[in-house]
C-alpha cells in the first residue's frame, strides 16, 4: 500500500469511527456507568469485532453475505435482535444505590482530589463479549467494509501484506475515538448523580440502542 493511499484510508477510518453508531453508544454508556477504565474492556471487544469484520470483508467472505440472501438475513436479524435486547436491558437497568460501587479519588486541577463514584459493573470478560457481539453482528459494518476496502486494496500486491496494515490502522483509530466517547461520557458523571438523571440516561441510551437495532431490519442487501 502506497503512502498516499494509506493516508486516504487513515482519513476514512476517522470518518467511520467518529460517525455515531451502536459501538459509540455502548462506549458512552459504559464510560458513563463504569468510567474510562471500566469501558476499556468493552472497547477491546468492540475492536475485536472491527478486526473480524475487516478481515471477513477483506478476504471476500463479506461479499458472500451480499450474494447470499439467507446468510445476510441471518446476520441482520441476529444483530438487530441483539441490539434491541441490549437496549432493553439498559432501559430497565436499576438506578438505586449500587452496593458494589467503589469510590475512587481522581486528581483535581488544584492538585487535590475529588471523589467519584464508579460502579463496579459486570466482569471485564462480559463487557468484552458485549462489545464484540455489538460490532460483529452489525451487518451495516460488514456492508460498509465490503464497499470501502476495495477502494484501497492494490490488486497488484499481496492482499495478506495489505490487510494487516489496514487492520492496525482501523483498530488504532477506533480505539482512540471510542475511548474519547467513553471519556466524554465519564465527565458527565457529576451532573448525572441523581437517580432521576441516571434513569433518564438509561432510557436515552437504551432507546438509541433499540432504535439502532430496529433500523437494521431495514438494511437492504446490495443488488447483484
Amino acid at each position: 500500500m502506497d503512502f498516499p493511499v494509506w493516508l486516504a484510508f487513515f482519513a476514512a477510518c476517522w470518518v467511520i469511527a467518529v460517525s455515531p453508531g451502536s459501538g459509540a453508544v455502548l462506549a458512552m454508556t459504559h464510560g458513563l456507568a463504569y468510567g474510562v477504565r471500566g469501558a476499556s474492556a468493552t472497547i477491546l471487544g468492540l475492536e475485536a469485532g472491527v478486526a473480524v469484520i475487516l478481515l471477513v470483508a477483506g478476504a471476500g467472505v463479506g461479499a458472500l453475505l451480499l450474494a447470499s440472501a439467507t446468510a445476510f438475513t441471518v446476520v441482520k436479524v441476529v444483530g438487530a435482535l441483539y441490539l434491541i435486547w441490549l437496549g432493553w436491558r439498559q432501559w430497565i437497568a436499576p438506578v438505586g444505590e449500587d452496593p458494589a460501587a467503589s469510590h475512587t479519588a481522581q486528581p483535581s486541577s488544584a492538585g487535590g482530589s475529588v471523589a467519584a463514584t464508579v460502579k463496579a459493573g459486570p466482569p471485564a470478560r462480559q463487557r468484552f463479549v458485549l462489545g464484540f457481539l455489538t460490532n460483529v453482528t452489525n451487518p451495516k459494518g460488514i456492508v460498509f467494509m465490503v464497499a470501502v476496502l476495495p477502494q484501497f486494496i492494490d490488486p497488484q500486491r499481496s492482499l495478506w501484506w495489505q490487510l494487516p496494515v489496514m487492520l492496525v490502522t482501523a483498530v488504532a483509530v477506533d480505539v482512540v475515538v471510542m475511548h474519547g466517547y467513553a471519556w466524554l461520557a465519564s465527565r458527565a458523571q457529576r451532573w448525572l448523580a441523581s437517580a432521576r438523571a441516571r434513569q433518564t440516561q438509561n432510557r436515552v441510551f437504551g432507546g438509541v440502542l433499540m432504535a439502532m437495532g430496529a433500523s437494521l431490519f431495514m438494511v437492504k442487501r446490495a443488488a447483484t
